[in-house]
């Protein structure tokens, strides 16, 4: 019985050593993630502040505030995910302490039980006169055997009990680990929830402001479109005589040949930009702060943004990167959204705009990760990347960037 039992509580610990890992593996993955998250909170509150020294309560302020509170409920997020792992150890924990403390309690129990027989055995006779007293020399052999395992029992019994009283006051001590470390992250999650409530407050306030700007916002925002619709005009244009000239290529090649000539380098490198979609850098670091497509307005009522691109808001003076290979097809300055370059990538177009310095020209090579300009600060203390991606059809087709863009 005893050794059964000592063997069920060493399979039943073995038998959780697995689920452990596979926990702390999940542990692990929720702490790299709040670090990562943390990172991200760091770098969108330099843009905020940046923003804030440039020009209070204004747009790009409130669009940092939105992206810190979506960050600040992602990190409140993830410690709860951890607080609830570190809740289903402590149960965990709990009950094999349970356990083991009765398998410590039963295997007491059977070691008096056995001591007590051993006592009563020796209160009728004593242990050489049992021996003794055989009446054939194979019966004292196994007298003298029996007297053995019964020694040996006993001790093994106290050492089964010694070992799992140990496993028990390990376990103990775990347990005391893990809800030390629950209580210092619901210490931290009681500071981020206050963190976010300061942020809304803050948020609120901002978009009060604005709304009492409204007449300046949407002078702003018409001039912004008439803008956007001008370097939409130039891609579309741009676009439209890659397509005639391409045509007028294969023409000139079916003339001078029963088979019409390809162009095998561009259906390369678009093959090549194809293949990397959702792998291709960021061309600036920051956050997204306006998305692809239709969108409310973050402060005004009834105001609805077509966005054929994303804007991505980062810190002053950064410096903007081409994603790819390809050849600079345009480089142009449009109204308020300051100097865009357009590359092509075969039958793809990638699109910058916002920038205050060009370091590339018309018809220049570039290559992945190569500098082409530096961002601008705006009329709201903003510095703020408009990006875009086409493809060439006709008429021109503008490709949501996040889809392509790495995770």
């Amino acid at each position: 019985m005893s050794a059964g039992r000592t063997i069920l509580v060493l399979i039943l610990i073995l038998l959780a050593l697995p689920a452990a890992a596979q926990k702390g593996k999940s542990k692990t993955q929720l702490q790299k993630e709040k670090q990562e998250n943390l990172e991200k909170i760091k770098e969108t509150e330099r843009i905020l502040n940046e923003t804030s020294q440039q020009k209070t309560n204004s747009l790009g302020e409130l669009s940092a505030l939105n992206q810190r509170i979506s960050q600040q409920e992602q990190l409140i997020t993830s410690i709860k995910s951890e607080i609830n792992l570190l809740d289903r150890d402590i149960n965990e924990d709990n009950d094999m302490i349970d356990a083991l403390q009765k398998d410590v309690k039963d295997l007491k129990k059977e070691y008096a039980a056995m001591v007590f027989s051993a006592q009563k055995a020796n209160n009728k006779i004593d242990q050489l006169s049992f021996i003794f007293s055989s009446k054939s020399f194979n019966q004292l052999s196994m007298r003298l055997k029996y007297m053995q395992q019964y020694s040996k029992a006993r001790k093994d019994q106290a050492e089964a009990i010694a070992r799992t009283q140990k496993i028990l006051e390990d376990q103990i001590l775990q347990t005391e680990t893990v809800k030390k470390a629950k209580g210092l992250l619901l210490g931290d999650q009681v500071k981020e929830n206050k963190s976010l409530s300061s942020l809304k407050t803050k948020q609120k306030s901002v978009v009060r402001s604005l709304q009492k700007e409204e007449r300046r916002l949407r002078s702003d925002i018409d001039e912004t479109r008439q803008s956007v619709a001008e370097l939409d005009r130039l891609i579309d244009e741009i676009i439209r005589e890659e397509i005639a000239r391409a045509e007028r290529e294969a023409r000139e090649a079916k003339a001078r040949a029963s088979r019409p000539k390809v162009n095998e380098s561009n259906i390369a490198l678009s093959a090549s930009f194809e293949d990397n979609k959702r792998k291709f850098a960021w061309p600036a670091s920051g956050f997204i702060s306006q998305k692809f497509g239709k969108q409310n307005h973050p402060a005004l009522k009834g105001i609805v943004i077509n966005n054929n691109g994303i804007n991505i808001q980062t810190r002053q003076d950064e410096k903007v990167k081409c994603i790819f290979n390809g050849e600079v097809r345009q480089v142009a300055s449009i109204g308020v959204i300051g100097n865009s370059v357009i590359i092509v990538h075969g039958d793809y177009y990638s699109v910058y705009a916002g920038l205050k310095e060009v370091f590339v020209k018309r018809g220049d090579k570039v290559t992945a990760n190569q500098e082409i300009g530096q961002l601008m600060v705006n009329g709201e203390g903003v510095s703020e990347l408009r990006f875009m991606i086409y493809k060439n059809n006709n008429p021109p087709t503008a490709l949501d960037p996040q889809q392509w863009l790495r995770n």
